[in-house]
């Protein structure tokens, strides 16, 4: 996907394991037709579905609910210049089926932002990318410092 520059193109098994490591990421949707991008905590369900656990009234969700999103994560180690980021893009939804969100309250995300009404939104991962700079790889040519 992209030229030899010092990155390494990840595998979709690879990047969901990644995406378990770090607690925060970044949900891309549109919000009046303009690029919106807000933190969130999530999980990784079992079938590889990024989750996330918001207020029922918030905004996000109805701006998110039905829509084809996208959502980044990433770890970087800004002193050895690497690190690593995925991307998820799939639609999202609300968890309407109660045996899934009893089971989801168990095992899904905590909301660092309690709600009184609180739901789950799954963004099923339709496309799955990721890519891995390595501490001391050269990028266009120049080697990095470390």
């Amino acid at each position: 996907m992209y030229p030899n520059d010092g990155f390494r193109e990840l595998e979709q098994q690879e990047c969901l394991r990644l995406l378990t490591k770090v607690p925060v990421g970044r949900i891309v949707h549109t919000r009046q037709a303009l690029p919106a991008v807000l933190p969130v905590n999530f999980c990784v369900d079992v079938d590889g579905a990024v989750v996330l656990r918001t207020s029922a009234d918030s905004e996000l969700v109805r701006a998110v609910d039905g829509a084809v999103v996208a959502f980044e994560a990433d770890e970087v180690d800004a002193q050895v210049h690497s690190g690593w980021s995925v991307v998820v893009t799939g639609p999202a939804a609300v968890v309407t089926d109660p045996a899934e969100r009893d089971r989801l309250a168990r095992t899904g995300p905590s909301s660092w932002a309690p709600s009184p009404r609180e739901v789950f939104v799954r963004i099923e991962p339709e496309l799955v990318t990721g890519r891995e700079l390595v501490a001391g790889r050269t990028m266009y040519g120049v080697k990095l410092p470390g």
